[in-house]
Parts: C-alpha cells; sequence; structure tokens
C-alpha cells in the first residue's frame, strides 16, 4: 500500500488515480515523468515540496483485470479517512479518474471544470490535467501551470 509522498501535514493535498509500475519497484510513490511535471509546475508558481502532500485514490498499482467501480469505492473511503486526519486547506485533483473518483461523478472531466474552484466533501477543490498527460500533450503545459498558479494564488491569500 502507498498512502502518499510529501510532508503528511501540508496544506495542500494532490490527489492522482494510482502509484505505477515502477513506483512500486522502488518504493518511492512518484518518480519519473510524474514528480518531474508535478516539481516543475509547484516550483513556478512559488510553491514549496513542503507545502504539498501527494496521495492516490488507489493505494496500490492496480491489477490488469479488475472491477473499477468497485474498487475506487473501497479506496474512497480510504481517501476519506485520509482527509479527516489530515485536513488539507486545499485540494488539487490531477486526470479524469481521480476527480471523477472524488467528485463521485462519473461524467466529470478536467476539461470542463478546471479553472474554477468547487467545494467537494467539505474541501476546496481545484482540478487539473494529469502530469502524464501534460508530458504526452505539451500545449497542456500552459493550462497545467495556469491551475497550478490558481492554486498557489488561493494557498498564499
Amino acid at each position: 500500500m502507498i498512502w502518499g509522498e510529501g510532508n503528511p501535514d501540508a496544506p495542500i493535498m494532490i490527489i492522482l488515480d494510482n502509484p505505477g509500475a515502477r513506483e512500486d519497484r522502488e518504493g518511492s510513490p512518484i518518480v519519473c515523468g510524474t514528480r518531474q511535471t508535478l516539481q516543475q509546475a509547484a516550483n513556478e508558481v512559488g510553491l514549496d515540496v513542503n507545502d504539498l502532500y501527494v496521495t492516490y485514490i488507489l493505494k496500490r498499482r492496480p491489477v490488469k483485470a479488475y472491477d473499477k467501480k468497485s474498487v475506487r469505492e473501497t479506496c474512497m473511503m480510504h481517501l476519506t479517512e485520509q482527509l479527516k486526519e489530515k485536513t488539507p486547506k486545499l485540494i488539487l485533483c490531477l486526470g479524469n479518474v481521480a476527480v471523477q473518483s472524488f467528485f463521485k461523478d462519473e461524467s466529470a472531466d478536467v476539461k470542463s471544470l478546471r479553472g474554477s474552484w468547487y467545494d467537494v466533501q467539505g474541501f476546496q477543490t481545484a482540478v487539473a490535467y494529469h502530469p502524464l498527460a501534460v508530458r504526452r500533450r505539451p500545449n497542456l503545459w500552459p493550462l497545467f501551470k495556469q491551475d497550478w498558479l490558481q492554486v498557489a494564488e488561493r494557498y498564499h491569500h
């Protein structure tokens, strides 16, 4: 089980879909492209690593064939407990899977929700594209950075 990485008492919680294969092998929750993209965005908008705690909807890498809906619902119970314990000031959901799970809405998508704040389960929540989507489609970088800037501005004010 991988619960998360970063400052456990951070005021900003980042929610991703799940850890990947490399994270499982290396025992480090965030590696390679995801970490680099997150760090670059955070640095460029003036957020420090101590401001962030990264966690996941699924607390381990998914197996090839699984009942996505059932597993995500079960894992949301773990995330709900993390939220009660950590009580972040702000949440940034990255990618459609995380957004759909956290918002409890299968039709929710980053493209239509980004750029605004939402009250989700009592938490101020923003959404942005998944870091790996941004790496695959560099044209998304300005939008990704804009969403991180929105979080940084709310945090600093």
